[in-house]
């Protein structure tokens, strides 16, 4: 029945595919064989006899910047020498922004009966929103991640990055001199935003006295920095199938984050106003602060330095 629906792998491999989905063998199983088979057992059978099932692939990049491979090895390189000397390397990022109340959250869970949510996400229905920023340390394989409930600007940024650094950074290394920062390079932490260049030197490096490298990912990049899948998909994991009802509840499914390679989750709660679309002048700024640009990439690639 399979045979002229069927196509294979030409290398030979015992790998098939079909355009038949399993609700339509099965519904020919049983009118034209008279074999009762539910969907998902035809689905096994099929596993078994070779046939493979895929679904969609994101790979197709939009945006490929010419300087793309340049840069991972860029990064690449930096992050090996922060480890030989053994300094802090974080990968830091936005998560995507929730909004607070009695929402539907994607996913399914264990219970014994499905959470009664509203039929619309409609913003007016909500008691606060979120932005989750976060920041995983690549040498300790911890994170940390800061809840706004204002705007996410780069001062918002720097500040959730200044809170690991006084609650948990200095602690862990205490013998900071350096700092690397993974970032990408639009949002609140891009590369093009002066304020995040502005804060990271009056509110960490001068602050502490610290060098601050920052490596920013290419265009069209972003699901290659580390926090996206070391990080932010463990904690959408975690709290998969739950409506985020309050900000407890969020901060504390954050915490409870853990993986078999030993991952452990920070939270925190920043109820700080921050203000939107603030404007900063490039060459105002890049001549109040101490910044030294590498000469690969240098738009990409930077130190901030104290003074």
């Amino acid at each position: 029945m399979m045979e002229p629906e069927t196509a294979g792998d030409p290398m030979g491999k015992l790998l098939n595919w079909t355009r038949k989905s399993m609700y339509s063998v099965s519904h020919a199983l049983k009118q034209d064989r008279g074999i009762d088979i539910s969907p998902n057992t035809t689905g096994k059978v099929l596993k078994d006899l070779g046939y493979s099932l895929k679904s969609n692939k994101k790979s197709i990049s939009t945006t490929h910047h010419p300087d793309r491979n340049l840069q991972f090895q860029q990064i690449e390189s930096k992050v090996k020498a922060f480890k030989e000397m053994a300094q802090p390397i974080i990968s830091v990022d936005t998560k995507k922004k929730e909004s607070i109340g009695n929402f539907s959250n994607t996913g399914k869970k264990y219970c014994i009966e499905a959470d009664k949510t509203l039929d619309h996400d409609f913003v007016s229905l909500a008691s606060g929103k979120i932005n989750p920023y976060g920041i995983y340390e690549k040498l300790t394989n911890k994170g940390t991640v800061v809840l706004g409930t204002d705007n996410d600007t780069p001062e918002f940024a720097v500040d959730a990055i200044e809170t690991w650094l006084t609650y948990l950074g200095w602690t862990r290394y205490p013998d900071m001199k350096q700092l690397l920062i993974l970032c990408d390079s639009g949002g609140s932490n891009g590369y093009r935003r002066h304020g995040w260049k502005y804060y990271l030197y009056h509110k960490l490096s001068v602050v502490y006295g610290i060098k601050i490298q920052v490596c920013h990912y290419p265009s069209g990049a972003s699901k290659w920095n580390p926090i996206e899948h070391r990080l932010f998909s463990f904690i959408s994991k975690n709290w998969a199938g739950t409506p985020l009802r309050s900000v407890e509840t969020a901060l504390n499914y954050i915490e409870s984050t853990t993986t078999r390679k030993g991952l452990e989750v920070k939270a925190f709660l920043n109820q700080q106003a921050y203000q939107s679309g603030q404007k900063f002048d490039k060459k105002t700024i890049e001549n109040s602060i101490k910044i030294k640009r590498d000469k690969i990439l240098p738009d990409w690639n930077y130190t901030i330095l104290p003074t």
